[in-house]
């Protein structure tokens, strides 16, 4: 199934596929309409509705989004392979794809410990990244015009100073990354940034000025990115080079081995269990080499793991957020929650 891959074109041949959106996507354009954020339709996820943000996999885990001390604004990654170059803000298929997989797959890692505010948005089609066009990077554009536009609205009616947490995936942390330059690299709100998760994208070790890659558990105003791979897998070398690579089994940026022991928890595709132990990881040439739980569900075919960045280390993320938070507010209020 299509889920959210912008740099599939560096790994598979799809000439013929090229070919055709080539001819098709010239003839087309962008849908219109800015989003209104006032509307919460036009949230994935709010602390103050019912949304797939709220769900867990397990009933040992709860979502204490109603007593939580930070924020989280998560971008969710791309779930539109159709046309035009921006998907339409309307109808079941524009959020269905979206709130069923990533927010509650992804952004619900973060519900123990922040209220969690999700944009729906004018995403890009995947073709944006795999069509050399204007028209590509006026949707990519567009999109995160949208996610903008979320954010100031977001901080003008609903932060009130909190610590703030920055997450996405993909395309989403495509637009993270812009978002950080925009509004904390260098700004005063970066005071209130507690940690900025961007797995699924490359994102420089040196990407900002100000703001360096996290390289411990604790540590904050940071930020963290992982590209997961098969283990071994020796090649796409140039692609991703330059990728920064945090091992979200030690929040470390070397190249160490960590074994499954350490692994707190994965969580399937089916989201109805998690797997403890069963993941290790190491970072090697800007790819996060890791092997899979033992579980058929988490069959990906290919030689990266994308789709799966977040499921691997679900709990892993969500103990972390936890304690990055913890950290940020100095120890004096301390959590009790998960």
């Amino acid at each position: 199934m299509l889920l959210f891959f912008p740099f599939v074109n560096k790994f598979f041949s799809f000439s013929c596929l090229l070919f055709l959106c080539k001819v098709v996507l010239s003839q087309a354009s962008g849908l219109e309409g800015i989003p209104d954020y006032s509307k919460e339709k036009n949230w994935a996820a709010l602390p103050t509705i019912s949304d797939y943000a709220d769900n867990l996999p397990d009933t040992s885990l709860k979502n204490f989004q109603d007593s939580a001390l930070a924020d989280v604004f998560f971008i969710h990654p791309t779930t539109y392979a159709g046309l035009p170059w921006n998907q339409a803000m309307e109808g079941k298929l524009f959020s269905g794809l979206s709130d069923k997989i990533p927010i509650q797959q992804q952004a619900s890692i973060f519900n123990g410990s922040c209220r969690v505010y999700a944009p729906r948005y004018r995403q890009a089609t995947i073709f944006s990244f795999l069509v050399k066009s204007e028209k590509g990077d006026t949707a990519l554009e567009k999109a995160y015009g949208d996610i903008k536009n979320a954010f100031e609205y977001y901080l003008a009616n609903y932060n009130n100073g909190r610590p703030i947490v920055i997450a996405a995936h993909s395309q989403g942390s495509r637009h993270a990354v812009a978002l950080i330059k925009d509004f904390f690299d260098g700004k005063p709100l970066a005071k209130q940034l507690v940690v900025a998760y961007m797995p699924g994208w490359i994102v420089k070790c040196d990407e900002f000025k100000n703001i360096p890659v996290c390289d411990s558990a604790t540590q904050t105003n940071c930020f963290v990115s992982w590209n997961s791979f098969v283990w071994g897998v020796n090649i796409f070398n140039d692609f991703t080079r330059d990728a920064c690579c945090t091992n979200p089994l030690s929040w470390k940026t070397d190249t160490a081995y960590v074994s499954k022991e350490n692994h707190l928890g994965s969580v399937p595709p089916t989201f109805d269990k998690i797997h403890k132990q069963s993941v290790d990881a190491k970072c090697v040439n800007g790819k996060l080499w890791v092997h899979l739980p033992g579980e058929v569900s988490y069959w990906v075919a290919g030689l990266n793991y994308h789709v799966l960045d977040y499921n691997l280390f679900y709990l892993d993320v969500r103990e972390n957020v936890k304690k990055r938070i913890e950290s940020f507010l100095g120890g004096l209020e301390k959590m009790k929650y998960r």
